[in-house]
């Protein structure tokens, strides 16, 4: 569907009770296990999305696919700064007509901040003296930098609930509602599409923004014809979320000119088994973590990018799980860092010891304890007490 006319559709069946808006594939992820807990725990709710596939699969009303526009970087922001302004305005423009009971913001801090300003600024939100509540769920990263954007979040949200129990620290001098709410992979009934096997492929996860995707996939191959040039024999796989993504790979592929049996492609919910990863810094890591995969993070952002988030981001490390435990169980290979023969060097080693599994398997316990919640600070509790839905 083209941006240049954007027209989303009313309710499917009668008053919204929670509009969703996730703008990026872990998000849509993350929401549809919360639409999954509202169905079971209040059938009658109404729900309508401005996500992706997951939200849709779920059963949830897919008012426009947010997440096919998924970008990341200040330069990527601003060459497609005209498409999310109409998409912006579409939305506006919707919640003010159809007045949901509350608007859950999922992640994606940049356009869903920036959304709950302009409910609040058109008189729509409850901060704006109208009717409609704003939750943001999945905190911005103000811990890594632009802190001081906790204090905006206060006047614009009606509340917030976090994902990382470190994060509840980071608003004690607001008077913003904060919860632990646990993290979507840390529940008990989440199934990891990721699974170790000593004997199973090597994994390669490039992400699913299609600007990191195309600069993070190269250097990835080249790691692996490195490692095939040095004598390993693992095939590997490459997961991928949806069939833009699938293009970019084949595109790089065939620019990279890789023998079609090196890599194999795989849809992301399909998951696989594998020896060692190597993977992006975003959602899919803390998978591998999980799941105890030994590997590394690889990372390669627009250089200006790069050099700008060096002057405004100040934490040690980019992998989730690494920031979780306060140290780095997963190497990193940042920019420049990130070379092949070096990556091809750590797949190699980590592949030939045996110890490798258990650090790994012992982080992923770790990591689960810190990330697991109660029943009672889930997110449909906090969104029943927010809006007074029973």
């Amino acid at each position: 569907m083209s941006t240049a006319d954007i027209e989303l559709s009313p309710p499917a069946s009668g008053p919204v009770d929670v509009l969703f808006v996730a703008g990026e594939h872990s998000g849509d992820q993350h929401a549809a296990l919360i639409a999954r807990d509202i169905q079971q725990a209040h059938p009658d709710w109404q729900m309508a999305a401005m996500g992706g596939p997951s939200l849709k699969l779920a059963g949830v009303q897919l008012l426009f696919d947010l997440t096919r526009h998924s970008v990341v970087g200040l330069v990527e922001v601003l060459r497609h700064y005209g498409e999310f302004k109409r998409i912006f305005e579409a939305l506006v423009g919707w919640i003010g007509a159809h007045q949901p009971k509350v608007v859950v913001l999922v992640d994606y801090p940049g356009f869903n901040l920036r959304l709950a300003d302009a409910l609040r600024k058109r008189g729509i939100s409850r901060k704006g003296g109208g009717n409609v509540a704003v939750y943001q769920y999945v905190s911005p990263q103000i811990w890594a930098w632009k802190a001081k954007r906790r204090f905006k979040m206060a006047k614009i949200l009606d509340g917030l609930g976090v994902i990382f129990p470190f994060e509840l620290d980071c608003y004690t001098d607001t008077n913003l509602p904060v919860a632990f709410v646990g993290h979507p992979f840390a529940r008990k009934d989440y199934s990891n599409p990721l699974r170790y096997d000593p004997e199973g492929p090597i994994l390669l996860l490039p992400g699913s923004r299609k600007q990191a995707v195309s600069r993070i996939f190269p250097v990835m191959l080249k790691t692996i014809a490195a490692y095939r040039a040095s004598g390993g024999t693992r095939r590997c796989v490459c997961l991928y979320p949806e069939d833009s993504i699938r293009l970019i790979l084949e595109d790089v592929i065939g620019r990279e000119h890789v023998d079609s049996g090196m890599v194999s492609l795989r849809p992301a919910e399909q998951g696989t088994t594998a020896s060692a990863v190597l993977t992006s810094s975003g959602t899919m890591s803390l998978n591998c973590a999980l799941a105890g995969l030994p590997g590394a993070i690889v990372y390669v952002a627009h250089p200006f990018t790069t050099w700008l988030g060096r002057r405004l981001v100040s934490i040690e490390w980019l992998g989730i799980a690494n920031l979780v435990l306060g140290r780095c169980l997963y190497p990193e290979f940042i920019q420049e860092a990130a070379k092949p023969e070096v990556l091809a060097t750590l797949l190699r080693d980590t592949l030939a010891d045996p110890e490798a599994h258990g650090v790994f398997s012992a982080g992923s316990k770790e990591v689960f304890g810190k990330l697991h919640a109660t029943d009672a600070s889930n997110m449909v509790t906090q969104i029943v007490q927010l809006v007074g839905l029973d």
